[in-house]
């Protein structure tokens, strides 16, 4: 790396990362998207199609979108294209893993990795499952990728750019990250960070945690009541109610996080005794609250934390001049021109 340092995107290589990760993690499959000359998957761009219809169907009448499903044109043709192929390539890893599974056990061999997917497959198999169908246990295993690969993804990876885009655009939070890494981490040549050390960065996680209150991954929710019910504001709603919030508006709102509620305050997180303030997930809503709370959570944030104290650490990360950094219009907070920053070797 020269000393002018190098041009990329960030919010690309995060979605490639988060996206062979997940992957890696739930169907044992890495699709090597990250590999050094950058494919352009097709199940990767389906899954991207698939999340453009969706948010499509947010923000027109329903009859419209109904229409176009029955009709077959516009975004719901697409939506109906990227589904049967990405359903097809979650079908396809699913039968590969039961026969690799099969294999082993007829030839006495263990798993080399652990993934979801095994799991699961292997619990049915020894009669703890409630699965009893082929068929229906293959619909069962290709929700529960799909949905994980979709939780998994873009909100980690999204996440990770808007904090780094901080980081590059405030000195003085990336100097503190990296006192408090001198400070608590061992560091050598080797770089080796295990959770005991990571969990020690107090700073790193508020600064986290306040980067995804003013940039929640997950820019609003839309329920739907089943029946009636009455809001914590004392609001209510009847049955087969649409309901929307913002965890985007809530993070920016002044009677919830007070008159400094715009500004980027990591501080805001961590007590006078030094430690994480505790914060209620219904004011906190970034991973929902109460039944259901993100089960990924503490996986998220281990996450975000060991991917951007690495990349703190080594790299000094600055955005290109006249780059624009805007959101995008979708159901997951991307950067609409993604984040082009230079990178050079960190000296230390």
């Amino acid at each position: 790396m020269s000393s002018t340092g190098i041009e990329v995107d960030l919010q690309e290589i995060f979605q490639r990362y988060t996206f062979d990760n997940v992957c890696f993690l739930v169907l044992g499959f890495d699709p090597k998207c990250l590999s050094i000359e950058f494919p352009q998957l097709a199940h990767a761009k389906a899954f991207d199609q698939m999340e453009q219809s969706v948010f499509y169907r947010h923000v027109v009448p329903e009859i419209c979108w109904k229409l176009q499903r029955w009709l077959q044109i516009g975004e719901e043709k697409k939506l109906s294209i990227a589904w049967k192929f990405y359903d097809e390539f979650l079908y396809q890893c699913i039968s590969s893993k039961r026969e690799e599974i099969t294999r082993n056990k007829a030839q006495k061999m263990e798993e080399a990795n652990f993934d979801l997917l095994t799991a699961c497959i292997e619990l049915e198999q020894e009669g703890g499952g409630e699965m009893d169908g082929s068929t229906k246990s293959n619909k069962f295993l290709r929700d529960m990728a799909f949905f994980l690969i979709g939780a998994g993804r873009d909100t980690i990876s999204s996440g990770l750019t808007w904090f780094l885009w901080l980081v590059a655009t405030h000195p003085s939070l990336e100097a503190k990250i990296l006192q408090e890494m001198r400070e608590h981490l061992l560091v050598n040549n080797e770089i080796n960070w295990d959770m005991k050390e990571i969990s020690k960065l107090v700073y790193l996680h508020a600064a986290i945690c306040e980067s995804l209150r003013l940039f929640p991954p997950i820019p609003f929710e839309h329920l739907y009541s089943i029946d009636s019910d009455v809001l914590p504001s004392g609001h209510p709603i009847g049955p087969h109610t649409k309901i929307l919030y913002s965890p985007y508006a809530m993070g920016r709102t002044e009677s919830i996080w007070g008159k400094d509620f715009l500004e980027f305050k990591p501080e805001r997180w961590i007590s006078e005794k030094g430690k994480i303030v505790h914060v209620p997930s219904y004011k906190f809503i970034t991973f929902n609250a109460g039944p259901r709370t993100c089960l990924g959570k503490d996986m998220s944030f281990i996450q975000m934390k060991i991917v951007a104290s690495t990349i703190i650490w080594n790299y000094c990360l600055r955005v290109v001049e006249a780059h624009p950094v805007l959101p995008k219009i979708s159901i997951v907070l991307h950067m609409r021109h993604g984040l082009k920053v230079r990178v050079t070797k960190r000296d230390h």
